[in-house]
């Protein structure tokens, strides 16, 4: 594969990103009903965007509007000439539906294979690839790639997870793919059998579908012996592709902007940020030809940047801090479940396996509950007896240690819960919700 498009210098990148942007306006504006009424409700025309410097005149484009266009409404090819359906779960509502001609199934496998190159796979290497196969586009969508890069791989999928280490062991894979709660599962199970680190063939992770902190990452690089870093999509973008970190530098992720165009923007306002500060990442794709999305609101919060020292000249994301439907407002304050789990880093002996609970009062969320394992380690090396007087006062101690450094980082007040490790319900595969309801 050819990765010098990752290097081109900025204005050379905005002619592109320009040149593709005019063409994608005037094909949407041709080929698509909804985006010809969209553009006209915002009194602009196709010929109107003659640079990039123009994609704030374009109209937002919102998951409503694909669950209002269902199935197919917001596709600008016939249903006959797809090549690949994908969905979300629709768990919350209808599903969105996302399809893709032959190109862009291309191109969802290029953007792979780019992202998988950046987090240290190789040709030759082998993939083990836990992602949920199906309509969720983790599975095809990294397995694809992954053969494009010139990989093999063992298509697992998610669960099953003594069967899933039975064949790390018996195959020897480099890589990993899963989300990070389920990497974590997997380095249980691989403890649990006494099997250490140097002991995995496993080099690298390349982890998703959920925000995560440098805790999650520090856990699974030291138990499973690995470089995990993030990689990120949505499958309304395309799928897992969109960006990726690199794995020698980490701490945040390149967005393939020749063919995924970021904004941030303000939550309330939908107006863009300055630069460099935290909104709303906006997507427009500007290379699908199937179902092409302009200023996608992805819901996810995050900001942009130009890391000088970093290998590649395209911007990068920090890592998302939350979804703007996760947020919780306690007492006033803004919290989001990765600050909670930043602020147990500054504990030792925090196993980041937990569940926040909103305690609420006349409608008014006032405290959370938190429910998090302590490392069976400590336990072992205090020789306290659960269930004794001794141990519940070392736990309640243990507990009050958490809820000061949250209280001193996040500012809100908590009613921390210990647990022994392996006893709260943990991820066996796709995505984990850590906010409870009572």
């Amino acid at each position: 594969m050819d990765f010098s498009v990752e290097y081109l210098q900025l204005d050379q990148l905005r002619a592109l990103q320009s040149e593709r942007l005019i063409r994608l306006v005037r094909y949407l504006g041709d080929k698509s009903e909804f985006y010809a009424g969209k553009m006209m409700e915002s009194g602009i025309s196709p010929e109107d965007i003659r640079s990039i410097d123009d994609i704030a005149k374009l109209p937002i484009t919102y998951k409503q509007d694909l669950r209002d266009n269902y199935p197919f409404g917001l596709c600008t090819v016939p249903k006959n000439e797809l090549q690949r359906i994908h969905c979300s779960s629709g768990t919350t509502g209808k599903p969105t539906v996302v399809g893709y001609t032959k190109e862009d199934v291309d191109l969802f496998s290029e953007v792979v294979a780019r992202s998988l190159n950046a987090a240290g796979a190789r040709p030759g290497m082998q993939l083990h690839n836990a992602y949920g196969y199906g309509i969720f586009t983790g599975g095809l969508g990294l397995h694809y790639g992954a053969e494009k890069l010139g990989m093999s791989v063992l298509p697992i999928s998610g669960g099953m997870t003594s069967r899933q280490v039975d064949l790390i062991m018996d195959f020897k894979p480099e890589v990993l793919c899963c989300s990070p709660s389920y990497a974590l599962t997997i380095a249980d199970e691989l403890m649990k059998r006494g099997v250490a680190p140097e002991e995995v063939s496993l080099k690298y992770a390349v982890l998703g579908s959920e925000p995560w902190t440098e805790i999650i990452r520090h856990h699974i690089e030291e138990r499973l012996g690995v470089h995990a870093v993030n990689i990120y999509g949505l499958s309304e973008i395309i799928g897992p592709g969109v960006s990726v970190e690199d794995f020698e530098e980490k701490g945040g992720s390149y967005i393939w902007e020749d063919h995924f165009y970021p904004e941030i923007l303000d939550p309330i306002t939908k107006q863009p940020v300055p630069f460099g500060e935290e909104g709303v990442l906006v997507i427009t794709t500007l290379t699908k030809k199937a179902m092409p999305l302009l200023r996608y609101w992805t819901n996810d919060i995050t900001s942009l940047y130009y890391d000088e020292k970093g290998k590649r000249t395209m911007v990068k994301m920090k890592p998302i801090l939350g979804r703007a439907d996760d947020m919780l407002i306690v007492r006033g304050v803004n919290v989001y479940p990765s600050q909670i789990e930043e602020a147990f880093s500054h504990v030792p002996g925090v196993v980041p396996n937990y569940y926040l609970t909103p305690v609420e009062k006349e409608q008014m969320c006032i405290a959370l509950d938190i429910d998090v394992e302590i490392d069976a380690g400590i336990i072992k090396s205090s020789h306290l007896q659960q269930g004794t007087d001794e141990y519940l006062t070392f736990v309640g101690n243990f507990g009050k240690k958490i809820e000061n450094e949250i209280k001193k980082r996040v500012g809100i007040t908590t009613a921390v819960k210990i647990h022994v490790q392996d006893s709260l319900p943990k991820c066996e595969g796709g995505k984990i919700n850590r906010i409870l309801k009572r």
